[in-house]
């Protein structure tokens, strides 16, 4: 039994990821106006970028075992500007200033790189051109911690590096194309402020073909007014508009369920990409990943309830003895390949509606 929890372990977290739960409960003691913050990132860098489509990075990879997939960044006819979510938990070794994160940390950006960039970055580079800026994101605690300010202060600083990267994506890599913004957990904090600053009823919007927003549990969830002109979609095949999920073990609800107004929330099925509550068994799953970034199709099953995206245990090994309820890590691992296939449908359905 001993063998079996063990090797469980392993497979769970190479499906959620180790480095959210690991550290989760740090305290930072210091207010956030202590200590100096960390320098802002050049993003004329290479090294400001945990990927671009001209250098080798974490998000040129593919899954173990996944057959016929390739990395099609040199053909994309679109681009994906992701935001990665929060990998900054640990405790700050020597910092003098610990709310947001130095981009230039070694160790922090080999934890970035192979969790949330191989792991959810990659889901893009079957059909764009992946650029996911390093920014200073706010630590873990920023989302616990009961000083608003403090808790606002370490979101902006990190907003402001996620707009000045978008920013220099626009004046040297555009080029005018079609762009594709995804998001997880912080990340999606920060897409939707850059959705509203650039794009809803911006002349940039008719370059947007979709908006992935998801696990937006940082803070209250996307709403359907969430945005005056970018709608959430209805199918598999719209463009223009976005979709968000947040996973849950099926028959959960999540301690603030009531106070982010979860309820209302936009709440897409990536199985289907309907709004609808309607069961997706697990062979509509064309894939997801897990323990060493090994592919497996029919990962997970999924059913939107009440603003949730709840799923039953996922079929791995073991299942039996899971005990994990929320799976906000793994709300793009276990949705890999439906959310690869989606976005290339919406790529080629902009381009078609292009000539119209």
């Amino acid at each position: 039994m001993d063998f079996l929890k063990k090797r469980l372990f392993w497979t769970i977290a190479g499906i959620i990821g180790i480095y959210h739960a690991a550290e989760a409960q740090v305290i930072l003691r210091n207010s956030y106006s202590v200590g100096t913050v960390p320098i802002a990132p050049d993003y004329s860098l290479t090294t400001s970028w945990a990927a671009l489509p001209t250098k080798k990075d974490a998000a040129d990879n593919l899954p173990l075992k996944s057959k016929e997939l390739v990395d099609g960044q040199a053909e994309a006819k679109a681009d994906v500007f992701f935001i990665h979510p929060t990998i900054y938990t640990q405790k700050p070794a020597e910092a003098t200033f610990e709310w947001n994160a130095d981009i230039n940390d070694a160790a922090l950006n080999k934890k970035v790189d192979e969790s949330t960039i191989r792991n959810q970055a990659s889901i893009f580079n079957g059909s764009c051109r992946v650029y996911a800026p390093r920014y200073r994101q706010a630590h873990y605690y920023s989302f616990v911690t009961p000083n608003q300010e403090d808790r606002q202060r370490a979101l902006d600083l990190a907003y402001a590096d996620v707009k000045k990267a978008f920013e220099y994506y626009l004046a040297q890599y555009h080029e005018g194309r079609p762009i594709v913004i995804a998001s997880h957990s912080q990340g999606t904090l920060h897409a939707k402020r850059l959705l509203k600053e650039f794009f809803d009823g911006k002349p940039l919007q008719q370059k947007l073909v979709f908006a992935y927003l998801v696990g937006d549990i940082a803070g209250p969830p996307a709403q359907p007014n969430e945005f005056e002109f970018i709608k959430p979609a209805r199918s598999a095949e719209e463009v223009g508009g976005f979709a968000s999920w947040h996973t849950y073990l099926r028959d959960y609800f999540p301690e603030k369920y009531q106070t982010y107004h979860f309820s209302t929330a936009v709440c897409t099925n990536p199985l289907t990409w309907r709004l609808d509550e309607t069961y997706a068994p697990k062979s509509l799953n064309k894939g997801g990943v897990g323990l060493r970034f090994t592919f497996q199709p029919q990962l997970a099953d999924a059913q939107v309830h009440q603003g949730l995206l709840w799923i039953h245990k996922p079929y791995v090994k073991g299942r039996f003895l899971l005990r994990t309820k929320v799976w906000h890590s793994a709300d793009m691992n276990l949705f890999w390949q439906s959310i690869r296939e989606n976005v290339a449908l919406r790529i080629e359905n902009y381009w078609k509606n292009a000539g119209k």
